[in-house]
């Protein structure tokens, strides 16, 4: 099996769109993240789900996660806050990673390797430059852990 086998259609987000409507798709739709392009539709970054939350939670209780007990806004309140206005490219670590992108007729096992060393929750398939779904790591799970 090949990567273009495997692929499923995925929400596709621009660098510009706006964040509240990218992480409002990623809740609705329980995604582990969203693939992100260019102006041209080209892959950029994958932007995962964890990702979001770091950026909602301020970094001194990251450093220091006692303190949340101790803070008294609700972190419902913070994401209105943190999204408005913002585009899915401020959502994005300043130093940006590796592309997780695969080829169409990669196998199972280049695409395996390539979540695992990317340590990312899905890849975009690609075929001539252009997007053709994402795999993700549960997708790629079900496919070959055998049912019992």
């Amino acid at each position: 099996m090949h990567g273009e086998q495997m692929a499923e259609e995925f929400p596709v987000v621009s660098l510009d769109s706006e964040a509240r409507a990218a992480v409002q798709l990623l809740a609705a739709r329980r995604l582990p993240g969203l693939i992100v392009v260019r102006e041209d539709g080209t892959p950029y970054s994958v932007l995962p789900a964890s990702q979001v939350v770091r950026f909602l939670v301020p970094s001194y209780v990251q450093d220091d996660p006692s303190l949340a007990r101790v803070i008294d806004e609700p972190l419902a309140d913070r994401v209105a806050d943190k999204l408005s206005g913002v585009s899915v490219r401020k959502l994005l670590p300043s130093e940006p990673a590796e592309l997780p992108v695969v080829n169409h007729d990669d196998t199972v096992l280049e695409i395996a390797a390539t979540m695992a060393r990317l340590r990312c929750p899905l890849v975009a398939v690609v075929k001539d430059r252009e997007i053709i779904g994402a795999i993700t790591a549960s997708r790629l799970l079900e496919l070959v852990v055998p049912k019992d």
